[in-house]
């Protein structure tokens, strides 16, 4: 796929409260796209944040259900060390269909608008 394709959600997903770059981006030998980013977990809306996507990409509705799935990976821990540093969240497709422009449109359509104000990213508890 090429590299124009992710521009639209790289840059969407960028604009997120908490979520920190860069976006690494590929495809599978079936040509299904996926991207990669971090999550700043100290970030007071991280949680927010992670609540919003998993929503909107894992379980939207009956009707509306997209091709997607949020999940976070990691290397082994004791390998490595902490989630600050070497955890990391993925998107991807189950549809070839369903291009990263049109996964970013529907997170712009269901995410808090304006996306980057954190404000609008309160809930009350």
């Amino acid at each position: 796929m090429d590299d124009r394709a992710f521009t639209k959600l790289a840059d969407f997903l960028l604009k997120i409260p908490a979520l920190d770059g860069p976006i690494f981006k590929g495809t599978d030998k079936n040509d299904l796209w996926w991207v990669k980013f971090s999550i700043n977990i100290n970030h007071q809306l991280a949680w927010h944040v992670v609540q919003e996507l998993g929503f909107v990409l894992n379980n939207l509705s009956i009707q509306e259900n997209l091709p997607t799935v949020f999940y976070p990976v990691s290397p082994p821990p004791y390998l490595n060390g902490s989630p600050k540093d070497y955890l990391s969240w993925v998107i991807e497709t189950k549809s070839k269909k369903f291009k990263p422009g049109t996964c970013a449109r529907w997170l712009e359509s269901r995410l808090p608008q304006p996306v980057e104000d954190e404000a609008q990213w309160q809930v009350d508890e």
